[in-house]
């Protein structure tokens, strides 16, 4: 059985806590940071948590449904 990991894209104050619970932190300041850690994603990770900021910086095609890229939820702002 395979595991895939979860990981949280974001700025630092907003998605640090998750490292805890085992989330690979991705700190993104800026909107091309998050375009950056997005593209650079492992193929591991399965789930992707994104502040609201980030995925307003990634558009509306990093957060719909699709078979070849990790599901994605986004945090409450």
């Amino acid at each position: 059985m395979t595991v895939a990991a979860v990981a949280a894209i974001g700025t630092r104050t907003s998605v640090s806590g998750l490292a805890l619970a085992g989330v690979d932190v991705l700190v993104a300041e800026d909107p091309d940071a998050v375009r950056q850690a997005w593209r650079t994603l492992p193929r591991t990770v399965g789930l992707v948590i994104l502040t609201a900021e980030a995925a307003e910086a990634l558009g509306g095609a990093a957060t719909a449904p699709s078979p070849s890229q990790p599901l994605t939820v986004v945090m409450p702002g």
